[in-house]
């Protein structure tokens, strides 16, 4: 998107247009959202009974990709959109279903049972990155995370080879300890102390206190769910039967990751993607920066949707996080009339060739889209 272009967008029409679409996608909720999440949760469930009712015969990628399909689900189509308050508006939900209750307590493991705290997504998540989305306060701004790599005197095909390692890896390397810290910091800031300092050995270290709380309240619980209690389970049916389930949930866990890494990195990266240097002013601004700063991946059906986690979605989902899954089916053709309307470039991209441009983004090959200030 060209300096004049971007500049001259009418921000305050932009806003009237989509405000106007998200007040009828508010008036459109209704008890037909919750049976809709349902269905996804039905799908997810079989994906795990399934995964689960094989993985003890022996080790093998398909009933690895089941229980990993599973897990993905618990987190993109349950974790995500609920703690986004999407399903809040839906009338008699049940209250497990609603931002303050999901996955509550002991309900973290019926509900979520992740690396990730639910109290930490949120102040990673849903608050800094979707309010900071492409600027310097954005926690997963790929280029700013990148730069010890694309900085470094690596060859291409090495850096790219730790991109792929880091693929299987990436949530308990990244996503974990990351939201682990921003919660602390908020935390810290809500009680008037100074924000706790992180290194990277005392961040993992069980002998700092917030190394510690990262140990017990995201490592070892997971690792005692996932590795320990449901290979246990199976332990009537023999040792080799528990070895197999324990074995095949490494595998899972590894595919967990690339398939989370491959439709959520790719999202707001790319030489096609802006970010911002400043602070954006303004509901129309802040609208027109989600769009310039999000792609969406190929859309139209449940069966699509369901194996992209509805994160094919970025760009309306960045506009409006507090809606069902269900409703950007609406909303999306909705948004690219108004993009057109207004002149904005609006992304849909195979998963695939996004995830190369993000690559190269992360190598150093190439770099994101930067707006001129509008006095140059």
């Amino acid at each position: 998107m060209s300096l004049n272009s971007y500049q001259n967008v009418d921000r305050e029409q932009l806003a009237k247009d989509l405000d106007e679409i998200h007040k009828q996608t508010l008036a459109r909720i209704s008890e037909k959202d919750f049976t809709h999440l349902k269905k996804m949760q039905r799908w997810g469930k079989l994906c795990s009974i399934l995964g689960y009712g094989t993985a003890w015969i022996t080790p093998n990628p398909f009933s690895a990709l089941l229980i990993s399909q599973g897990s993905f689900t618990r987190w993109t189509h349950f974790a995500h959109p609920i703690v986004h308050k999407g399903y809040d508006k839906v009338p008699n939900i049940p209250k497990h279903y609603t931002s303050k209750k999901f996955a509550q307590g002991w309900r973290r493991f019926l509900d979520w049972p992740d690396w990730i705290t639910p109290a930490g997504w949120h102040q990673e998540h849903d608050i800094l990155h979707h309010y900071n989305l492409g600027e310097k306060l954005d926690p997963d701004h790929l280029q700013h995370n990148m730069e010890w790599l694309r900085q470094s005197n690596a060859p291409m095909w090495v850096r790219v080879g730790i991109i792929a390692g880091f693929t299987a890896l990436w949530k308990i390397l990244y996503y974990t300890p990351r939201t682990h810290k921003e919660l602390r910091i908020s935390q810290a800031r809500q009680q008037g102390q100074a924000a706790p300092k992180f290194t990277r050995t005392g961040a993992w270290s069980f002998f700092t206190p917030h190394g510690r709380a990262l140990w017990l309240q995201s490592i070892l619980p997971y690792i005692s769910f996932r590795f320990v209690l449901l290979p246990a389970l199976f332990l009537p049916l023999g040792t080799t039967a528990a070895m197999s389930v324990l074995i095949t949930s490494i595998i899972a866990e590894a595919f967990t990751n690339m398939h989370t890494f491959l439709v959520i990195v790719p999202n707001h990266a790319g030489d096609d993607v802006m970010m911002f240097d400043e602070k954006g002013k303004g509901r129309g601004e802040f609208f027109l920066r989600q769009i310039l700063g999000s792609v969406n991946y190929p859309t139209g059906s449940d069966f699509n949707d369901f194996f992209y986690g509805w994160l094919n979605y970025q760009v309306e989902h960045h506009i409006w996080p507090d809606i069902p899954l269900s409703q950007y089916q609406y909303v999306q053709p909705q948004v690219v009339e108004v993009c057109k309307k207004h002149g904005i470039p609006y992304r849909q991209d195979s998963v695939f060739k996004r995830l190369l441009k993000a690559i190269d983004i992360m190598i150093g090959r190439t770099s994101m889209l930067k707006p001129l200030p509008a006095t140059q």
